[in-house]
């Protein structure tokens, strides 16, 4: 699968999703650093990526739609989290990925949950 990490990510957990075997980019490499929510969102689309962030503002499907994507990430881990708990949950949120498409969706990844949102147009 194809993703885009927001620059609230960074390159460090681009190997996680790497050694997942998934085509990944960062907002920073597309130099894309300081560019709005739109804008990236727009170039997710674009390039036909997942993104994937901690950016709650992403969560807003009025703003974001999440079926004109190839699905959206939401990392929520707890109050400054460690760079360990920050493992985790992109490790949970791989995991389910093998379950589950993502297309079209969009994914809260919590420690001890995952929560979807799906359009309530499909069938």
């Amino acid at each position: 699968m194809r993703f885009k990490l927001d620059e609230n990510l960074g390159r460090r957990f681009q190997v996680f999703f790497r050694d997942a075997g998934h085509d990944v980019e960062t907002v920073l490499q597309e130099s894309l650093s300081g560019a709005t929510d739109r804008q990236i969102y727009d170039a997710s689309r674009r390039e036909r990526r997942c993104l994937v962030t901690l950016d709650l503002d992403f969560a807003d499907v009025t703003r974001f739609a999440p079926e004109k994507t190839d699905g959206i990430v939401v990392f929520r881990p707890p109050k400054n989290p460690s760079l360990h708990t920050l493992e985790l949950v992109v490790q949970r949120f791989l995991e389910a990925l093998e379950q589950m498409p993502i297309a079209g969706n969009l994914w809260i990844v919590e420690m001890g949950q995952i929560r979807i949102h799906q359009p309530s147009d499909r069938p």
